[in-house]
């Protein structure tokens, strides 16, 4: 088009003047015989007269040559305004007509029912109130296409269509044909014997299309998913010994019917090998080759496994940062002994230059704030680089549990000593709809909703609301959290709930408790900080005045309950949403009695260590809880303020099923709860792989739990027998954890296998959320 438009300012100026153009590139063009005294524009509508002179390469008083007429219309077509310009000569002046490209007033999608019209509207370039050009449509066009085409819909089309309006305006309507997704009819494997394609296939993110993969899109062609399958068989022969393999070619072809793809992907496995000698080499530092080597988790005679070497050398750059030397290379060297199949691996350590961090940038965040990460990030600009301090970095980015991916990614500096860190993050739902339900001996069916969001309009707050429901409790709170209260590392948050609770069949009261309060957090160190909280809370507890104990009778009325109270957490944990490795250990002081009329002191310890074991994906979880409180100002702690355990806090039983009990005035043989005043509780659970493919996301548990809750106070035990023994308690189950589309789901079952005649039973439990 443009090309067009300037032939034609050419003979304009070549008829308006008489002068020939030139046709040899060895001729020389002539000028205007006339200096230009003015320049007027004619046709612009909303584009300024001053706009369109600015890109004149003739301004007046000079005389136009045709080069700078050809330079003009040039500079006025790629400012993407205009869709013609002529420029002639009126007398002395020079006439620049235009015509306007129109202004888009919306553009919308038509037609489309399988791709929102948020993520299209995110592909194309034009948007509302920016102009129309046929190119920017058309190359729209091509990117819509290629969406649908990634999403397994090879048989879209796309049409834009324009609707004009009045003063040179249009709405911009792109009409989608979808057509049906193309499925992968099957996915075969050539030259691998080491795997068979079944094997093979649970190693790709690509599936094969099946009737109960319905939740899923991996089962759509994506060339882009493919190349990434290329990668992850890489990966997959690498960490089992083949260090020469490599994919010859992965083929997508069209089925005749044109509705699904058969996939080949053509190997080439080469020897599988295995270490025969590691060493490590600490160059001119003052490094412990020893210590070093006692990070490698690589060792002598195994697999080669080039994951473990990367593990390897990620742990001694760390260690050699700990020791001081923050800029320590570890390079590999690899020698190959291909008779006997065997490697030497050797880890080079070198001191590397002092690197400094001219500017860190932020990729993918497109809700999360800015400030919200940099925050959480333990360098800045300026900082010279440091591989510890970026992983702590990533770690409390993990921690944030706002990103499905981050990513930290190194790029050349203005310099040779600088560089640019880019961190690239993939953000996830953060809001959360939270659905359990358990089966008990006592309450039956139980449930509870929970509305979750955990970045709050991208600034990093959590706002929760949760309610319960069953039979037997009925309860709504609220709570918001702000982590860094006036942009200072100090959490401040507010709580306010409303609950009913019928005690009935365990401890023959209700009550109901109305309250609220507040939490401040201060970090003490990278690991360490100390949450402190006030709350309130008015309560009435109706007592069942026909069979009741004791105990449970003196509860009767109205109380007011004013706390306060601090824990202490240390927390070495490697994520702490799904934790692998690591610890974290809880101290927790609460005193009651800070007004109101409800007086006690009470501590609980917490432990929790995760490691992981034998096989990969398989974790060691232990857990560890113990509490004592004590009344104090001549009170005794109220039975509803005591520890009690049960459902999700010792499996195996009911709420409240395991601890002292008190029988009931006129009922032999029916005990009311009246809880405890020390308990402990420990779990062992080990979660594993259930060798189904990993995209499906379902593991298994197994587990037990051990624990008991004594001591009552001694008006507890008045009026009617008490059983209040410290004898251990136990359980053992099973479990399966699902990353269903619903969100995660657990299904657990569990038997006592040691229990008091007087504990409740609870064998079924499970919980299942969704994400928004």
């Amino acid at each position: 088009m443009s090309y067009r438009f300037v032939s034609v300012g050419r003979l304009a100026l070549a008829l308006s003047l008489g002068l020939p153009l030139a046709v040899a590139s060895t001729t020389v063009r002539p000028a205007y015989a006339q200096v230009v005294s003015r320049i007027i524009v004619e046709g612009n509508q909303r584009v300024e007269a001053e706009t369109v002179q600015s890109y004149m390469q003739v301004t007046p008083g000079e005389r136009a040559s045709a080069d700078a007429i050809d330079e003009s219309i040039k500079s006025l077509f790629q400012t993407g305004l205009f869709s013609d310009v002529r420029i002639s000569q009126r007398g002395s002046a020079l006439v620049v007509y235009v015509e306007e490209n129109p202004l888009i007033n919306l553009v919308r999608f038509e037609g489309n029912s399988e791709i929102k019209d948020k993520t299209l509207t995110a592909e194309v370039q034009l948007r509302d109130r920016q102009i129309f050009t046929r190119a920017k449509a058309q190359s729209d066009v091509e990117r819509l296409i290629a969406l649908y085409r990634r999403s397994g819909y090879f048989a879209a089309r796309v049409e834009p269509k324009i609707i004009k309006l009045s003063q040179n305006r249009v709405n911009l309507v792109y009409e989608i044909v979808e057509g049906s997704s193309t499925k992968i009819r099957s996915i075969t494997f050539a030259g691998n014997k080491a795997f068979s394609d079944g094997q093979l296939r649970s190693v790709v993110t690509t599936s094969e299309s099946s009737w109960w993969n319905f939740f899923s899109r991996t089962d759509n062609y994506d060339p882009d998913r493919l190349n990434f399958d290329r990668e992850l068989l890489r990966r997959h022969y690498l960490k089992h010994g083949f260090a020469d393999f490599q994919v010859i070619s992965a083929n997508a072809e069209l089925a005749r019917d044109g509705e699904s793809f058969f996939i080949t992907f053509t190997v080439d496995e080469g020897p599988q090998y295995s270490v025969n000698s590691i060493t490590v080499n600490t160059g001119q530092t003052s490094l412990d080759p020893d210590k070093l080597a006692g990070v490698i988790t690589l060792q002598d005679g195994q697999i080669y496994d080039a994951s473990k070497v990367d593990k390897s050398i990620e742990k001694m750059t760390i260690e050699a940062g700990k020791a001081g030397f923050a800029f320590a290379r570890v390079e590999p060297n690899i020698v190959r002994d291909e008779v006997n199949r065997k490697l030497d691996v050797s880890f080079e350590l070198t001191e590397g230059p002092r690197v400094y961090i001219e500017r860190i940038d932020i990729v993918g965040n497109t809700r999360t704030l800015d400030k919200v990460i940099r925050r959480e990030l333990r360098l800045v600009e300026g900082d010279a680089y440091n591989r510890i301090l970026i992983e702590r970095s990533r770690r409390r980015l993990t921690g944030l549990d706002f990103f499905e991916k981050i990513d930290f990614r190194e790029k050349p500096g203005s310099a040779p000593d600088k560089l640019v860190l880019e961190i690239y993050v993939e953000e996830k739902s953060t809001g959360t709809i939270n659905f359990s339900a358990g089966y008990s001996t006592v309450e039956q069916v139980i449930g509870s909703v929970n509305v979750t969001e955990r970045n709050l309009l991208g600034r990093g707050q959590e706002v929760r609301l949760g309610t319960a429901l069953s039979f037997k409790r009925q309860s709504v709170d609220f709570s918001f959290t702000e982590p860094y209260f006036l942009d200072r590392n100090v959490s401040f948050g507010v709580d306010a709930f409303a609950t009913r609770t019928d005690q009935d069949n365990e401890s023959s009261f209700t009550i109901q408790q109305v309250g609220g309060g507040f939490r401040l957090g201060l970090p003490l160190s990278e690991y360490s900080q100390v949450r402190t909280r006030y709350r309130f809370t008015y309560r009435d507890i109706n007592v069942d005045n026909t069979s009741v104990s004791p105990a449970i009778a003196k509860t009767d009325g109205e109380q007011m309950v004013s706390l306060v109270g601090a824990t202490f957490i240390h927390d070495m944990i490697d994520n702490p949403r799904k934790p692998t490795s690591g610890y974290r250990f809880e101290l927790t002081e609460e005193v009651a009695g800070v007004g109101g009329d409800v007086f006690y002191l009470k501590s609980e310890a917490a432990g929790y260590y995760f490691t992981p074991l034998f096989y990969d994906g398989v974790i060691l979880k232990l857990k560890a809880k113990a509490g004592h409180m004590e009344g104090w100002n001549g009170k005794n702690v109220p039975v509803v303020d005591r520890f009690f355990i049960g459902a999700d806090t010792f499996r195996g039983f009911a709420r409240s099923g395991v601890g002292p009990k008190q029988q009931r005035t006129g009922a032999p043989g029916v005990f009311d709860s009246i809880g405890g005043q020390t308990y402990a509780v420990g779990t062992v659970e080990v979660i594993f792989p259930l060798g189904l493919p990993d995209g499906f996301g379902i593991e298994g548990a197994v587990f037990s739990d051990v624990g008991t809750v004594f001591n009552a106070p001694e008006n507890s035990r008045v009026g009617a027998p008490v059983f209040d023994s410290a004898e251990l308690r136990a359980s053992v189950g099973a479990g399966v954890l699902w990353q269903s589309p619903f969100g995660p789901l657990r299904l657990d079952v569990a038997y006592p296998v040691l229990k008091a005649k007087t504990d409740e039973k609870e064998l079924l439990r499970f919980s299942v959320g969704t994400r928004f």
